[in-house]
């Protein structure tokens, strides 16, 4: 007999009822150490005073009104993420998928607007996860994720991420964008060549195409930056990111250029909750701390200590771990065992992660972990693989 929550996840017996900065409570008073943050969600952890207090004071002023009437903190939102990046323009919606909706939906319009309508294939990497909509689905192309739902949806073209020479070759008269990750996050915290995103970005300039960013894992300063395209030299023409953004609030946006959304009027993409009054409150709240000059810098440092910490790790227990990658608090650490065993016993040990793609495990803590949340975790990692080891 089905389930009354549809069975569409397979959930350990873990409850949580309330969380604290970097860690999380069972009812019976447990506390674990979260550094999987809802999956990079939990930007400044949980219950972070000022968020509460930004999200608490708008519910109880008003939630909702639609995209019908002007939203002024919606306005302030969207004028802050374009002053702080490469964008003039944003869209919010309600996810991350949503988000990479209107991405691929921008760049086909673009061309239409541009008067060739035949341009609407997109470029994307295998080993890829944009989300689980069926559009995004069959950009990520992951067969796993496609059973059942057949057939795909057209204009998506694969190639191997990192394969510059595939990219070229993929290039047709139909091709409209470039879409990828600046960092593969379910794949398994998988990084291009160093030069990767600048190759992109001439190939898309020279047969004028759109080159749109995945950064739904890798924003809001996951990565040591505001984005990471901000460490590669090189700006896309859209991004679409979700996650962090809203601190625990689901939100997503599409930031784009001028250009790239020349197409983008009104009646051609829309949402009933996206930008709504509350959805605002969270945004902005989180940007009033990430966007402190003092925030990132902080990030870095945390992710440079968590990083020699657990290159320590890793020389002592060659047995459970292989190889540490990642960039700022975005860190996955390859397994020797099964990553879903390792998984097991680091909660055996009050501590959360997140398994990916290629047998990794994925470190994504609060950003706003402290040094002795870091101790904290290397020794709570030390015991599981003790365990392990045995």
């Amino acid at each position: 007999m089905i389930t009354p929550i549809m069975p569409t996840y397979a959930p350990s017996d873990l409850v949580f009822e309330r969380g604290d900065g970097a860690y999380l409570f069972a009812p019976d008073g447990t506390r674990y150490l979260d550094f999987g943050a809802g999956i990079a969600v939990m930007t400044l952890g949980h219950s972070h005073p000022h968020v509460i207090k930004a999200v608490t004071d708008q519910a109880a002023k008003l939630c909702h009104t639609s995209n019908l009437y002007h939203i002024p903190n919606q306005q302030r939102a969207a004028e802050r993420l374009t002053e702080a990046t490469f964008a003039d323009t944003v869209f919010f919606g309600n996810s991350g998928a949503e988000a990479l909706e209107c991405a691929i939906k921008t760049a086909r319009r673009y061309h239409w607007a541009n008067g060739d309508k035949n341009r609407y294939r997109v470029i994307t990497f295998h080993g890829a996860f944009h989300g689980r909509t069926l559009a995004t689905l069959a950009a990520g192309g992951q067969a796993k994720h496609l059973e059942g739902f057949a057939p795909a949806v057209d204009g998506f073209d694969h190639v191997p991420y990192g394969d510059i020479d595939a990219v070229n070759h993929a290039i047709t008269e139909k091709t409209a964008a470039i879409l990828l990750e600046p960092i593969q996050g379910e794949g398994g915290i998988i990084e291009p060549p160093k030069d990767f995103l600048a190759c992109i970005r001439d190939l898309c300039d020279a047969h004028g195409l759109l080159m749109l960013l995945d950064e739904v894992q890798t924003g809001m300063g996951r990565t040591g930056d505001l984005f990471a395209y901000q460490q590669s030299g090189v700006e896309p023409d859209v991004l679409s990111t979700a996650k962090a953004l809203g601190g625990g609030f689901p939100v997503g946006a599409c930031l784009a250029t001028e250009e790239a959304a020349k197409g983008m009027v009104a009646g051609t993409h829309g949402s009933t909750f996206g930008g709504n009054p509350l959805a605002m409150a969270a945004v902005n709240a989180v940007l009033d701390i990430v966007l402190q000059k003092t925030f990132l810098p902080q990030v870095r440092e945390r992710a440079a200590t968590l990083r020699t910490g657990l290159e320590t790790l890793i020389a002592s227990y060659p047995n459970v771990f292989t190889d540490l990658r990642g960039r700022g608090l975005m860190v996955g650490l390859g397994c020797k065992p099964a990553n879903t065993d390792v998984v097991t016993d680091i909660i055996a040990a009050n501590m959360l992660v997140v398994p990916a793609g290629n047998n990794v495990i994925r470190l994504l803590p609060p950003l706003t972990i402290t040094n002795d949340d870091i101790e904290d975790a290397l020794n709570r990692l030390d015991k599981a693989c003790r365990t392990l080891s045995n």
